[in-house]
């Protein structure tokens, strides 16, 4: 009986975690026209990490939505932006609870 406790606990618990989405908000110097946030767009849209890509030719920022299980490192960012041209001038992280993640 001790054991059938212990595992429909454990097994709950397993099912009530939920995936983490990561945004990232990438401060992007150097984007003059609206050929830079398409190209940026692009870039980014192609990756299989990035599940929504946003550019504000604006603000000068673009937001990246993650996939859930992925990663995208500051270094990667960094580099596709600089190859592209562009210049990161600062990435700040958020992670929450994913919607609908069981």
């Amino acid at each position: 009986m001790k054991h059938k406790i212990i595992l429909t606990t454990c097994l709950l618990f397993l099912g009530a975690t939920q995936a983490l989405a990561e945004t990232i908000e990438v401060g992007v110097n150097g984007m003059v026209c609206s050929f830079c946030s398409q190209g940026l767009t692009k870039t980014f849209s192609d990756m299989p990490q990035v599940s929504k890509v946003e550019v504000s030719l604006e603000k000068k920022n673009m937001h990246l939505e993650i996939k859930d299980g992925q990663t995208l490192s500051d270094e990667q960012i960094k580099k596709y932006v600089t190859d592209a041209g562009y210049e990161v001038d600062s990435i700040a992280r958020t992670t929450k609870a994913a919607p609908n993640s069981k």
